[in-house]
């Protein structure tokens, strides 16, 4: 399945070339985006969102009660877009919302209180190329990649009561 809400071409190659990567592998891309350009991108996350950040945390609380185990199967499963009833909360949640959750659990890698990336992790050349590709972007065309990129994670919400 291929989304994105952006009509620009590099946007959608960029997004298209991230989801065919592993499901670790973007993962992992995602934490050198953050740990790399955290200075001048993830800022804009929180900033960006017009929806109460207590959403995002609320969600990223819920993570966090989790061990690491099933804090990166959790995310694998955003990815993946597993129907369970966290993706379903996150498949709720507006689109700069969902950037300040990732935003988030990048921010409690760096804490150890979200499951850590390996020390010793590389990249793979491809994902490594894609990296320096997206360091080369503007900042706008950054973040809507990112957006783009988390938008349709998750699973959609349920009718009725449960999410």
């Amino acid at each position: 399945m291929t989304f994105t809400q952006t009509g620009d071409p590099t946007i959608r190659q960029h997004v298209q070339a991230w989801r065919q990567l592993d499901t670790d592998e973007q993962l992992a891309l995602f934490w050198f985006i953050y740990t790399e350009m955290g200075e001048s991108v993830t800022p804009a996350a929180p900033n960006a969102s017009t929806v109460s950040p207590e959403i995002a945390e609320g969600l990223f609380n819920q993570v966090q009660a989790l061990d690491h185990e099933a804090q990166l199967q959790l995310q694998r499963d955003l990815i993946n877009r597993v129907d369970t009833r966290l993706c379903r909360q996150y498949g709720s949640l507006s689109d700069t919302t969902k950037l300040l959750f990732w935003y988030r659990l990048a921010q409690g890698m760096d804490s150890n209180t979200i499951v850590p990336m390996p020390g010793d992790y590389e990249l793979s050349d491809e994902a490594e190329e894609l990296l320096d590709r997206i360091k080369s972007l503007s900042f706008e065309q950054q973040i809507t990649l990112f957006r783009d990129y988390v938008s349709p994670m998750g699973a959609e919400p349920k009718p009725g009561a449960e999410i």
